[in-house]
């Protein structure tokens, strides 16, 4: 077994500059699918922000409005205020992150498929909580981690078995980009609906200062808000606003990431061709 294991992690020059390019083909191509993605929604996320960071009732009305009089008193492209700011923090926050997944699908799905050690996920917490113990499944846990998990796991967990689903069932091996699309909103309404208490919560404390407010932690914030605004409309204000924005961002996300990985691809193949 010990033999395999090294015969895997070997690589040849080859398979090293393939590996280096998969990296940047990775990170060029998250990076420009999270400047996409968030121009395309940047009007709508602008307004939502108002709405988290003010006590002011939210409603598809007062959105419309809000983006109506922005508009009339500041014109069109006011609606992208603070977007190259917002850029800076995007682009390689989004290189990073697919990057990342395409590296851990990568390396654990070489690993599970020369050692089989789990069979699935009730193994996994069995297998670990027998040999390591029950602390070891919480190491490294904390607030900010806290609000990945819902978020980033949940999407590409939902977009990568979206796209597993189709390839068995159509037997084919690369969704149409209408699918891709289909399949990232569906990965960005589970994933945001499941971490926006967190992301409503990070927002006033962001903006604790400029609101005049204290807050001392994530537990003391979500308890203030519910207590002065209520549990839905208070850590769910601005959610309906989400299942627009959402499926929109993270569908042109994981599709701009695909199809600029395949662009890529071929753009490298044609060269390798010529020369």
């Amino acid at each position: 077994m010990e033999n395999v294991a090294k015969k895997s992690l070997e690589t040849t020059p080859i398979q090293d500059v393939r590996g280096r390019r998969h990296i940047i083909n990775s990170l060029i191509s998250g990076a420009i699918a999270g400047a996409v993605a968030k121009t395309t929604v940047a009007p709508l996320d602008r307004a939502k922000i108002i709405f988290q960071v003010s006590s002011r009732g939210f409603s598809a009305k007062e959105v419309a409005k809000l983006i109506y009089h922005t508009y009339q008193k500041e014109g069109f492209f006011s609606l992208w205020r603070g977007n190259s700011a917002t850029m800076v923090r995007v682009v390689p926050y989004a290189a990073l992150q697919f990057c990342s997944h395409e590296q851990y699908k990568q390396i654990l799905g070489s690993y599970c498929g020369t050692h089989g050690r789990y069979g699935n996920i009730l193994h996994v917490f069995i297998r670990i909580s027998r040999d390591e113990g029950l602390k070891t499944l919480y190491s490294g846990f904390s607030p900010t981690i806290l609000g990945v998990i819902p978020y980033a796991g949940l999407s590409f967990f939902t977009y990568e078995t979206c796209k597993k689903l189709h390839a068995e069932y159509t037997e084919r091996s690369y969704p149409y980009p209408h699918e891709r699309l289909l399949f990232g909103a569906c990965a960005g309404l589970i994933g945001q609906s499941a971490s926006y208490p967190l992301d409503v919560v990070r927002r006033r404390m962001q903006t604790a200062g400029v609101q005049c407010r204290k807050y001392t932690g994530i537990v003391e914030t979500m308890r203030q808000i519910v207590a002065e605004e209520g549990s839905i409309s208070g850590l769910y204000k601005g959610l309906s606003m989400n299942w627009l924005k959402g499926p929109i961002a993270v569908g042109t996300s994981f599709t701009t990431f695909d199809l600029m990985q395949i662009l890529l691809r071929k753009i490298q193949d044609h060269g390798t061709l010529q020369r």
